[in-house]
């Protein structure tokens, strides 16, 4: 133990580099679950769809949408889903997936559901851009 303690005073900033990284690791692994969702991929959203009636909430701007959006996914745009959230209510038992372009609108849209009550929150990781990128479909 002797040896521990003086190889970290000898080498204080290897020691602070490596409990560094062992806290960001923590924490990667802990912040979907304390944040209120959890990342999912492509692949796992549409088992998620197909297999558990998962609803997807699409939180892009209306000229996003344009560009194409998940079959059957409910619009509603970031900035009004405060107001409009009670459209989500009669889903609340079930999976809910949320998208934006890349996963950042849709990360704090699950921290606003998780608030509301919704238990089964999934943000899809990569967006409608990692959707696409794993070739799957967008309707207009």
């Amino acid at each position: 133990m002797d040896q521990v303690i003086e190889f970290a005073t000898n080498h204080w900033f290897l020691t602070l580099t490596l409990f560094t990284v062992l806290g960001l690791l923590a924490w990667i692994t802990v912040a979907p679950g304390v944040f209120g969702s959890e990342r999912v991929n492509p692949v796992e959203a549409v088992r998620l769809i197909n297999h558990e009636g998962a609803v997807v909430l699409d939180v892009r701007a209306d000229s996003e949408i344009e560009e194409g959006r998940i079959l059957n996914a409910i619009h509603i745009p970031q900035p009004s889903l405060a107001n409009q959230i009670k459209r989500l209510e009669k889903y609340r038992s079930k999976p809910v997936i949320a998208v934006c372009r890349t996963g950042g609108r849709s990360a704090s849209a699950c921290t606003m559901l998780r608030k509301h009550g919704f238990e089964r929150v999934y943000n899809l990781g990569g967006g409608v851009v990692g959707w696409q990128s794993a070739g799957l479909p967008l309707v207009k």
